[in-house]
C-alpha cells in the first residue's frame, strides 16, 4: 500500500526588518587613501561632492521625510572625517530622530579607523550599528589591494563594535588579487565567529581608472569567473542564512556610471537572484538527503517563484535528480516549505 507522508519546513533566511533605508553617499570623504579596485564616484553615480553641499542637501532630504525610517551613511570612511564634521552630520541626523522619523542610524567605515572612543561618541549620537568594510581577513590579499591594515586589525574592530554596545555590518568583498576559493571559505568562517547582525558581499569586479584596472591590463590579476563567483556567494549565503544572518546585499548595484567603466569581472543585473537560487537549491538537497521515497509534490511561499529553477533554469537538472519538476512543483500562499513524499 502505497504511504505519502508531508514534510513542513522553514526558508532558512532570517526575517528582514521593513524599514526604509536612506543611503547618504559620501564618496571618498574621510577615506586615508585610495584602494586598489575601488571607484566611488562610479560605484554612487556621484561626482565630486563637497561635504557643505552633502550636508545641505541632507537637511533637505531629511525635511521631506515621515514615517519611520533609517539613514545610513556610506561611500567613504565615516570616521575618518574631521570629528567636527562627524558631528554636523549626526547633529542634524539627530533634529529628525523620534518613533515616527529616524529610528535607525548606521555609518560606514574601515576597520582601521575606529576605537572604542570614538565608537562610544558614535553610539551618544544616536548611531545604531556600524558597517566595516572588512573586504577579506587575509593579510596577504589586503595588502596586495593597498587597504593598510592587516586581517588581525579586521577582527579586533569588529570586535570593537560589539564591546561598545552597536550593532556590527560586515561588508566582504571576495575576488580580490591573489584571493581565492580556500581565502574566501576561511573569510566566511571568520566572519560567522564574529557574530555580526548584517553582512554584504560584492564580488570583486574591474573598473576602469582604478589601481586594478592597470593591473588587469597588465596582465598582473585574474577576475574571479561569474560562475565561480555565484557559485562561492551562494555556498556563503546558506551558511549566513542557517546561522541567523541577514545577507542585505549581493554585488554592486547597476548605476550607469559603473557600468560604462565596467573593464571585466563577476557582474551580473541578476546577480543576487543567482545566488539565491543557488543557496535555494542546496537548501532543498540538505533536507531530502537520506529522505527515503519518492517527491510527488512540492509547495514553496510565491516569493520563492522566480528563484526555485534560478536564472535560465540552470537549478531543473539538479532539482530534477531530486524528483523537483515543473509538474510537481506549486506555489502556495503559506510561509513554509512543504513536501510530499511518496514511501
Amino acid at each position: 500500500m502505497t504511504k505519502i507522508s508531508r514534510h513542513h519546513f522553514s526558508h532558512p533566511e532570517p526575517s528582514q526588518k521593513r524599514l526604509r533605508l536612506l543611503p547618504v553617499f559620501l564618496p571618498f570623504a574621510g577615506c586615508p587613501s585610495r584602494c586598489v579596485f575601488c571607484d566611488q564616484h562610479a560605484q554612487t553615480g556621484l561626482g565630486g561632492l563637497r561635504l557643505e553641499d552633502a550636508l545641505d542637501a541632507l537637511s533637505e532630504r531629511l525635511s521631506l521625510e515621515s514615517g519611520p525610517f533609517g539613514l545610513g551613511f556610506f561611500g567613504g570612511t565615516f570616521t575618518g572625517l574631521d570629528p567636527a564634521w562627524q558631528e554636523r552630520f549626526l547633529e542634524l541626523a539627530a533634529r529628525f530622530a523620534g518613533p515616527g522619523g529616524l529610528v535607525h542610524l548606521r555609518v560606514s567605515t574601515r576597520p582601521d579607523r575606529v576605537d572604542l572612543e570614538s565608537l562610544g561618541r558614535l553610539r551618544e549620537h544616536g548611531v545604531s550599528m556600524i558597517e566595516l568594510g572588512v573586504q577579506t581577513f587575509s593579510s596577504s590579499v589586503l595588502e596586495a589591494s593597498g587597504r593598510g591594515y592587516d586581517g588581525a586589525v579586521a577582527e579586533r574592530a569588529c570586535a570593537m563594535v560589539r564591546e561598545a554596545g552597536l550593532e556590527l555590518g560586515i561588508q566582504l568583498l571576495p575576488g580580490l588579487p591573489g584571493h581565492d576559493a580556500l581565502l574566501w571559505r576561511e573569510d566566511v568562517r571568520k566572519t560567522l565567529a564574529l557574530g555580526p547582525d548584517v553582512v554584504r558581499i560584492y564580488p570583486c569586479v574591474v573598473v576602469r581608472g582604478t589601481g586594478l584596472a592597470d593591473m588587469y591590463l597588465r596582465g598582473e590579476y585574474a577576475p574571479w569567473p561569474l560562475e565561480a563567483a555565484v557559485e562561492e556567494t551562494g555556498r556563503a549565503l546558506l551558511d549566513f542564512w542557517k546561522a541567523g544572518v541577514r545577507v542585505i546585499r549581493l554585488g554592486l548595484a547597476g548605476e550607469p556610471g559603473l557600468l560604462e567603466r565596467l573593464l571585466a569581472g563577476p557582474w551580473h543585473p541578476a546577480f543576487g537572484n543567482m545566488a539565491r537560487s543557488l543557496a535555494l537549491r542546496l537548501f532543498l538537497e540538505e533536507r531530502l538527503a537520506g529522505r527515503a521515497g519518492r517527491v510527488t509534490k512540492i509547495f514553496l511561499p510565491l516569493r520563492f517563484g522566480g528563484e526555485l529553477w534560478g536564472h535560465g533554469r540552470v537549478n531543473a537538472e539538479a532539482l530534477a535528480r531530486l524528483g523537483i519538476v515543473r509538474e510537481n512543483v506549486n506555489f502556495w500562499s503559506e510561509p513554509d516549505i512543504a513536501l510530499e513524499l511518496e514511501e
